[in-house]
C-alpha cells in the first residue's frame, strides 16, 4: 500500500502552514484513491500543550494511519553537492525515500546534494530552494517536490518560479534551503567552490 507523509511544524503549540498540509494531503489521496471524502486536519493535531519547536509527522494514505510529535533540532548544511538523476520521481512525498536516499549517498564530504533533473536545478534531499542574484529570490519552476513552505511563499511573492540551468549557478550569489521545518532565511550557503561542489 502507498504511504504519504505531512511534516508539519508546531511551534509553542501553534500549527503553521496548516491549509498548505491540508490541500497537498487531500489532493495526493484524490490522485491515488478514488471516492474519497476531505480530510481536516484541524481535529487531528493536538498540539496546545506542545513548548518549542515540534516536527508532527502524519503517515497516511486513504486515511490517517499514524500521528507523532518529536521535537525538532534543524541539521546544519553549509555545503552541497550537484548529483544528477534524470530517473528521480518524488512528486508526492511518500514514505518510501529509496531514491533520495541513494542520492544522497553520494554526497561525499558535502552536507547534502543539490538534484539535477534533465539539466535544471530542482531540489536538495531534505528541502526546496531558492537562488538569489542580487535582486530577487528564483525558485525552480520544476522542483522534485511542490512543498507547502514553497506555496506559501510563492503565494507571498517572496520568490518567483523559474527554469534554471545548473549551467546558470554562476548567475547566482547564494541558494536558500527551506521547508515545512526550515524558516525563510535559516540556510543560505553562498554559490562558490567551496560552498557548491560540482
Amino acid at each position: 500500500m502507498c504511504l504519504f507523509i505531512e511534516t508539519i511544524r508546531v511551534e509553542d503549540g501553534q500549527v503553521y502552514n496548516l491549509p498548505y498540509h491540508v490541500e497537498r494531503l487531500n489532493r495526493t489521496r484524490a490522485a491515488f484513491w478514488k471516492d474519497i471524502s476531505p480530510i481536516d486536519l484541524t481535529g487531528i493535531i493536538s498540539s496546545q500543550s506542545l513548548s518549542g519547536i515540534w516536527k508532527c509527522r502524519i503517515v497516511y494514505g486513504k486515511e490517517i494511519e499514524e500521528v507523532t510529535y518529536m521535537p525538532y533540532q534543524m541539521r546544519m548544511v553549509a555545503s552541497l553537492r550537484l548529483v544528477t538523476s534524470d530517473k528521480i520521481d518524488y512528486s508526492y512525498k511518500r514514505t518510501n525515500r529509496e531514491g533520495l536516499n541513494e542520492l544522497f549517498g553520494r554526497r561525499g564530504n558535502a552536507d547534502d546534494i543539490l538534484i539535477v533533473k534533465d539539466g535544471y536545478l530542482t531540489d536538495t534531499s531534505i528541502a526546496n530552494i531558492a537562488l538569489y542574484d542580487g535582486n530577487s529570490w528564483y525558485t525552480p519552476a520544476h522542483p522534485l517536490l511542490r512543498g507547502t513552505k514553497r506555496a506559501e511563499l510563492l503565494d507571498n511573492q517572496l520568490i518567483v518560479e523559474k527554469d534554471i540551468s545548473w549551467l546558470q549557478l554562476d548567475d547566482y550569489t547564494h541558494i536558500m534551503l527551506f521547508n515545512a521545518m526550515i524558516d525563510w532565511e535559516r540556510i543560505i550557503i553562498p554559490v562558490d567552490r567551496k560552498h557548491l561542489i560540482l
